[in-house]
Parts: structure tokens; C-alpha cells; sequence
């Protein structure tokens, strides 16, 4: 690891097909579960909601709970 990067969360934008780097950092959290998801193991996120998730099954429960609440 850099020596430059944090062992902490790291902050992102989320976008189409990638992610920018705002905050470095080790991981982010999961929106849905909680858990920390390494960046270069990050698939899934919201560019709308601008969250993370740790797997397919999280994000599909957070669209459900969208299309629930009619966001």
C-alpha cells in the first residue's frame, strides 16, 4: 500500500462505468449490509444514490426498497 493512501474508508464519486477517487483510502461501506469492500473487489454501486454495495444481492435489496418508497 502507498504510504500516501489511508487505512481508513475512502471517499468516491460514483459514475457510469468507474469511480473517482475523492477521499483515498483501503475500502468503503457497504450501504446495505454494513461491510467493508475493499476498492479493487468494488462491483456495485448507485450512481443516482451515490452508494456502494458489497454485492449483487445488496443492490438489488436497495433498489427493491427505492421502487418500495417510489424513489
Amino acid at each position: 500500500m502507498n504510504r500516501l493512501e489511508s487505512r481508513g474508508p475512502a471517499r468516491l464519486r460514483y459514475l457510469d462505468a468507474e469511480f473517482e477517487v475523492l477521499v483515498p483510502g483501503s475500502h468503503v461501506i457497504c450501504a446495505v449490509t454494513g461491510r467493508q469492500i475493499p476498492l479493487d473487489e468494488l462491483k456495485y454501486w448507485s450512481v443516482d444514490r451515490q452508494e456502494p454495495y458489497a454485492d449483487i444481492y445488496a443492490s438489488a435489496a436497495r433498489e427493491r426498497e427505492a421502487r418500495q418508497r417510489g424513489v
